[in-house]
């Protein structure tokens, strides 16, 4: 194991040296569109769109955004995924596509059907090792590099259907994936097939002290509760008592700030953090350096990014796209604006509306943030509450008042006007006191906020809930599991579920 670890070392220094001298920008994201087009310029979809037409014009972007309209996925599946899904071949990517994988995102809808190609299937290969790269930069000890990774992940165990195979995207990759690196990484098969949350945990926590562990990686919520589980079983005062080589936590999903100090609770040493933005749909970037402020968009991997601004000219008051056709290149985006992603990609999306709000904070580096999402916003009374508005002020009442608050959720309440807050704390506080900073932080945020809530707008309402709370409703929905993120704005729907829950659990 030492010596595939000092190749690895090796490796991670040379492709470092070799990324820092690639300068990416828009001409690769037109190559990439260029080249996807032309690859599915033979299919139904590129007969339909004219991409033979497309492809001999000299301004490809204005004729394939003139051509072919923006969609969500419940439109794209209507009108064209559901033919490929039964296994109609040609139709919106050359030949037949074998992978299908599941997604339900945060909002709770019935699982997604996204497409996985071989195409896709190698770019998310390439990022993985480019993305190895960025621990030449962190300096790590030797002892790191002969570490496990452990993939805190949905089952990987695929469903075979008559037309296709379908199952979470790590299964699919996990597939795929080289047999070099299946000693780096865990848990077991065994262990990964399962489905059953409650199943797998215990089975982690019985292996951990076999493990060397480096890297972990998954969303917060579910990898610090393992963490945290894994440090009460054996009686540890930290987690590095038993993975003293745990150096860097490789994370995404959802934002990570509310976690960082349960994260510090149980560690000995710091832990270097690395953001990731990788969704069912594609790779789409991941944080070069612990130090950098957001995610690099990356450009040369065979998605075509455009970006439509989540405002009301291009949006109305549900969430809904008004125009279907604009939207912004790379090379016409500003910082400290929120937009909604669309995506090409070499699966077969095409002018996909994925449901991410992003907002650039380096144009020169090309570098985001996910700000929130289209459905998950409040405007009741024309407030636009947007969910990068509620984690700040959160974070900022939770670090001044000194409370930790890592789950949370609300909805509006439309009889009564009033957004109801609900967070998670095993320790008690001053609700009322709480809340009124919270309301106060977010008119200092939000201007239509501050309005509206002077002339039409409640005070808000906090509930205080065990934290434990967030994760009986996710099981209760059959969605207890490393793949699945709570809701932080609930819709309608969503609300009341939570509503029946909480009162039939005696949760408060």
């Amino acid at each position: 194991m030492p010596i595939i670890g000092k190749l690895i070392q090796k490796t991670t220094a040379l492709s470092f040296k070799r990324n820092a001298k690639k300068g990416i920008d828009y001409r690769h994201q037109l190559e990439a569109l260029r080249n996807t087009i032309d690859r599915a310029k033979s299919t139904k979809f590129g007969f339909v769109y004219s991409f033979h037409s497309i492809l001999d014009k000299t301004d490809v972007v204005s004729q394939y955004q003139k051509m072919v309209p923006i969609v969500d996925y419940e439109e794209f599946h209507e009108k064209w995924l559901k033919d490929s899904i039964a296994g109609v071949k040609d139709h919106t990517w050359k030949g037949r596509i074998k992978y299908y994988a599941l997604s339900s995102g945060t909002t709770g809808s019935p699982s997604k059907r996204i497409p996985v190609t071989t195409e896709m299937i190698r770019s998310f290969q390439r990022v993985s090792l480019r993305q190895f790269s960025i621990l030449h930069e962190l300096n790590l000890p030797e002892e790191f590099y002969s570490a496990s990774i452990l993939a805190v992940g949905g089952s990987t165990k695929l469903t075979k259907k008559s037309t296709h195979i379908e199952g979470d995207l790590s299964g699919i990759l996990k597939k795929h994936t080289s047999i070099i690196a299946a000693p780096f990484t865990k848990p077991s098969k065994k262990i990964t097939n399962l489905k059953n949350w409650k199943e797998k945990l215990p089975l982690m926590i019985e292996q951990a002290p076999n493990w060397n562990i480096g890297i972990i990686a998954g969303i917060p919520s579910w990898c610090i509760l393992l963490m945290e589980e894994i440090v009460k079983h054996y009686q540890l005062n930290s987690i590095h008592d038993i993975w003293p080589n745990l150096h860097v936590y490789v994370h995404g999903g959802i934002y990570m700030e509310p976690y960082r100090e349960r994260l510090e609770k149980i560690c000995a040493q710091k832990v270097e953090l690395l953001d990731t933005y990788l969704a069912s749909e594609g790779y789409f970037g991941y944080q070069t350096s612990p130090g950098r402020k957001g995610m690099k968009l990356l450009m040369n991997n065979g998605i075509f990014f455009e970006f439509v601004p989540f405002n009301s000219e291009y949006f109305d008051e549900n969430g809904e796209l008004i125009n279907p056709n604009k939207a912004f290149t790379i090379s016409e985006v500003k910082e400290g604006v929120d937009y909604a992603l669309v995506i090409t990609t070499n699966a077969g999306l095409w002018r996909y509306l994925i449901g991410d709000l992003v907002r650039f904070v380096d144009l020169e580096a090309h570098e985001i943030i996910i700000s929130g999402r289209i459905k998950q916003f409040l405007s009741l009374c024309g407030e636009h509450l947007s969910l990068d508005n509620i984690n700040q002020a959160l974070m900022k009442v939770s670090h001044s008042k000194g409370i930790t608050i890592s789950e949370y959720t609300l909805f509006a309440g439309e009889d009564r006007q009033i957004h109801h807050w609900y967070v998670g704390s095993d320790i008690p506080f001053d609700s009322e006191h709480i809340i009124d900073e919270l309301d106060k932080e977010l008119c200092l945020l939000n201007d239509d906020y501050a309005y509206v809530r002077k002339y039409n707008l409640e005070k808000p309402m906090l509930t205080i809930v065990p934290t434990e709370t967030f994760y009986g409703f996710l099981e209760s929905l059959g969605k207890l599991g490393a793949q699945n993120k709570m809701p932080r704005v609930l819709n309608k729907e969503q609300a009341g579920k939570w509503i029946d829950y909480i009162n039939a659990n005696d949760c408060r």
